[in-house]
This record gives structure tokens, sequence and C-alpha cells, in this order.
């Protein structure tokens, strides 16, 4: 039997119905269509009150810390935040603040963001890639940026933002074989 990738996605937005969480559902969504995946949604918005005012990963509850462990040991990252005033929420920055420094080395990370506009979708280049620049997790070339008009009752309604995601999970899944080819588990 062989083992499953596994695709982590953490949604930063904080209420529910929301253009982010959709945007990563259909990234998800995607993803598993292209490549065999085990894969697991994290929502910001459902664990803030159990993470929002802890400062030290050792008062962290049994299950935020069950949480970072998935986020620590994916094959793929699939990271998104809504854009507030030109960057990602505090909130998705604070849950990441307990992500170990060196757990993410080498780990491909496909970034997303929404926002209210296009002005903000350099947010991904100029915000979200420096983050995991830090952890040197290997960020991909592209990522995927929507606008609030590019959704209808919270869903994915546009050609062009369509083939983003679909631009972005054809890069994503060579990176992914490869990934899989180089562990021998997933033999």
């Amino acid at each position: 039997m062989s083992n499953q990738l596994k695709i982590v996605a953490v949604s930063g937005g904080l209420q529910r119905p929301s253009r982010t969480l959709a945007l990563v559902e259909q990234l998800l969504e995607e993803l598993a269509d292209a490549l065999p995946a085990q894969t697991r949604l994290i929502e910001l918005g459902e664990i803030v009150p159990k993470f929002g005012s802890v400062l030290q990963r050792s008062r962290l509850p049994a299950d935020v810390e069950v949480l970072l462990r998935e986020i620590e040991t994916a094959d793929l990252l699939v990271v998104a935040s809504p854009i507030y005033r030109g960057t990602y929420t505090g909130l998705f920055k604070h849950l990441f603040d307990f992500v170990h420094q060196d757990a993410l080395v080498d780990v491909p990370v496909l970034l997303a963001a929404t926002g209210g506009s296009d002005r903000h979708a350099l947010a991904i280049d100029h915000q979200l890639r420096p983050l995991f620049s830090f952890f040197q997790a290997h960020t991909l070339p592209i990522g995927v940026y929507a606008t609030d008009k590019e959704f209808d009752n919270y869903r994915v309604n546009s050609d062009a933002l369509h083939a983003r995601i679909a631009l972005a999970v054809a890069r994503a899944v060579p990176v992914l074989r490869r990934r899989e080819i180089a562990d021998p588990a997933f033999a």
C-alpha cells in the first residue's frame, strides 16, 4: 500500500462564509483531483478563540498543538489570507508564530490571498512570501490572488480565477511528484 501526499491548507479568514475559505477549498479540490493526496483544512476563525491570547506554544490547548503538527508535517502547505490594509491578518501571523522555525524547510507552499480590489495583489509577493522565506520553505513561484468580484455567493465564479487556480495546481503537481519520488515512504 502506498502512502499519499499530505496537503494541509490554512484559511486565514476569521468568519464564515468567507471568500478566502472558498478559494482554499477550490485549490484543495483541484489538487486532490490532480494527484492522490490526503487533505486537511484548518480554518483560522474556528481556532482563534483557543490560541488568540496564548503567547507560548507550551500553553496551547492539545487540539491546537495537533493542528500545528499537521502544518509542520505537510508535504504541501496551501496558505491563504484575506488582505487587510496591505497584509495578511495579525491572527494568521500569530498562528505561524507557533510553528517551529525549522519545521518547514524545503516544504512547498502554495500562497493565496483575497482582497477587495486588485490593488492588494502584490501582498502575496511582498507579505506572504517573506513570511515563508523566514521558514526556508519552498514557496511556489505562482500564487493565486482573488478579488471580491470573482466570487458569487462565496463560490469561485470567474473564468480568469478558475484559470489561475488551474495554473497554480499544474505548477504544484510536478513539485509534489518530485517530493513523492524523493521520499521512500511513498514507495
